[in-house]
C-alpha cells in the first residue's frame, strides 16, 4: 500500500519525468473534482496528499539506498494541489469555472514544476535535508512559492493588464 501511495497509484512509474507526470494528474484530478464535485476537495486533498506522504515516504525510504527516488510523486501531488488553492479558492468563492479561467490551473502548474526543478532558497535547502522530511517538503515549499505567484499574477493581470483591453 505504501508503493501505491508514494507512487500515487504508479502514476510515478511513467516515464520521462515522473515528477511531471506525478503533477499533471494532479492538475487534471483538481480540474475534474473542481468542475465535477466540490472546489474544495482541493485544499482538502492537499492535506490528505501531506499525511499520506509522510506516512507512506518514510516506510519506502527505509532500507533504500536511494534517498529520494524519482518514482516517489506523492509529494508532487500534495505541491501541485497546494499551489492550485491558491488560485481554487478565489474562483470558488466567486462561482468561476476553473475551465472559464484556465490561467487558474495553467500557471500554477506550469510555476510548480519550475519551483521544483529549480530549487531555489527553502525549496533546496528542504531537499538538501534529505530523508521523507526532506522528499515532502521541497514540494510543498515549491507549492508554496507556485501559488503565491499565481495570484501576484492573476492581480497583475485584473488590476493592470484587463483594464487597458477594449
Amino acid at each position: 500500500m505504501e508503493r501505491m501511495i508514494a507512487s500515487f497509484f504508479g502514476i510515478g512509474h511513467l516515464r520521462p519525468a515522473p515528477g511531471t507526470w506525478g503533477s499533471a494528474a494532479a492538475v487534471v484530478l483538481g480540474v475534474a473534482a473542481y468542475e465535477g464535485l466540490s472546489p474544495w476537495l482541493v485544499p482538502a486533498g492537499v492535506v490528505l496528499a501531506v499525511l499520506l506522504g509522510f506516512w507512506a515516504v518514510p516506510r519506502v525510504l527505509e532500507g533504500s539506498a536511494d534517498k529520494d527516488p524519482s518514482w516517489i510523486v506523492i509529494d508532487e501531488v500534495a505541491g501541485q494541489w497546494l499551489a492550485m488553492s491558491f488560485t481554487v479558492i478565489p474562483l470558488a468563492r466567486h462561482g468561476v469555472s476553473i475551465l472559464e479561467a484556465w490561467p487558474g490551473f495553467v500557471a500554477p502548474f506550469l510555476l510548480f514544476r519550475l519551483f521544483d526543478i529549480w530549487k531555489p532558497w527553502l525549496v533546496g535547502r528542504a531537499d538538501r535535508r534529505g530523508g521523507a522530511a526532506g522528499v515532502m517538503l521541497d514540494d510543498l515549499w515549491a507549492g508554496l512559492f507556485a501559488g503565491l505567484v499565481s495570484v501576484m499574477l492573476a492581480g497583475l493581470y485584473h488590476a493592470v493588464l484587463e483594464p487597458m483591453l477594449p
